[in-house]
């Protein structure tokens, strides 16, 4: 069962900010414009902005970039690819990613309390990395006593569980690189324009 993507990002957290554009941009300086690239805070969409005249951006800085008036970003230029990412946005995007889930817990806490089958052969659960069917067995037999209330509630049960958060964030960067089939958290198709 694959989940439905329905609302568009309405919130970027800014990962690199260039206010003179792209290094290897050869464009005369009066036509470059600054560009910021980003992580959508809900569907993880990788995307490039461009910040109104004037508008100076930081890394981990939260921006609104749904319908509607915008303060600080004038466009999205487009969805970005996770090679095309700068080295700073590289180097603080885990951190970025661990905080989002960190900050909205029960969403995650709701993937492991209502993951399902893909098939007869595999769960979505199996999908996470470093969790295969002894923990995925304890998983669905721990949340069938009561659904579990947090990543700690979760370590407690689960015997030997790998570090939830981490867990996620590594799945979530799995899926930003496009290789993986089954999607759970990142959506490559919603953005704003």
């Amino acid at each position: 069962m694959e989940p439905r993507f329905e609302k568009k990002e309405e919130i970027a957290i800014v990962l690199d900010f260039l206010p003179n554009g792209y290094p290897f941009d050869s464009r005369p300086m009066h036509i470059k414009t600054a560009i910021a690239q980003a992580i959508g805070k809900v569907h993880f969409t990788l995307l490039e902005l461009v910040p109104k005249k004037g508008i100076h951006l930081t890394p981990s800085e939260e921006v609104y970039i749904g319908e509607g008036k915008r303060d600080k970003i004038h466009h999205i230029s487009g969805k970005l690819p996770l090679e095309r990412l700068t080295h700073t946005a590289s180097s603080v995007m885990e951190s970025v990613i661990r905080e989002i889930i960190s900050k909205d817990e029960q969403r995650f806490m709701a993937f492991f309390n209502n993951a399902q089958p893909l098939g007869v052969r595999m769960h979505q659960l199996e999908l996470l990395p470093g969790l295969g069917k002894k923990h995925m067995w304890e998983i669905l037999e721990a949340r069938d006593e009561k659904p579990f209330e947090s990543f700690e509630d979760l370590k407690k049960r689960v015997k030997l569980m790998p570090d939830p958060e981490r867990v996620i964030m590594r799945r979530i960067i799995k899926e930003l690189d496009g290789a993986e089939k089954h999607r759970i958290f990142v959506d490559i198709g919603n953005c704003s324009n």
